[in-house]
């Protein structure tokens, strides 16, 4: 990625994760690979433009990689790189906060 990055390091990091779909994507990704079909079903109501364009950005950011098998159907699988499990601490902040605001007012 030799993109401009933002001064403000919040800025960088919401830049690269500040879809829905990327963080949901991570969550899922943080099991292990998977296949485009596994990552539709439980990411969840999105659509496959969406996921492969989100998918695609990623890529393109450094936190995933696709690999193509040449087979019938063609066969596609997404494994995150360490920089994308590098982001963890993130998600698991995430978990900690949406599970106490929950409890608090839900």
């Amino acid at each position: 990625m030799k993109k401009n990055l933002p001064a403000c390091p919040v800025e960088t990091t919401l830049m690269l994760i500040s879809d829905r779909w990327k963080v949901l994507i991570l969550r899922d990704l943080m099991e292990g690979t998977k296949r485009f079909g596994e990552l539709k079903r439980s990411v969840g109501d999105v659509s496959q433009k969406v996921l492969t364009a989100n998918l695609r950005s990623m890529e393109e950011s450094g936190l995933l990689t696709r690999k193509v098998y040449a087979e019938v159907p063609p066969r596609v699988e997404y494994t995150l790189t360490e920089t994308g499990y590098s982001l963890k601490p993130i998600l698991d902040a995430m978990v900690a906060w949406g599970t106490e605001y929950k409890q608090k007012n839900g």
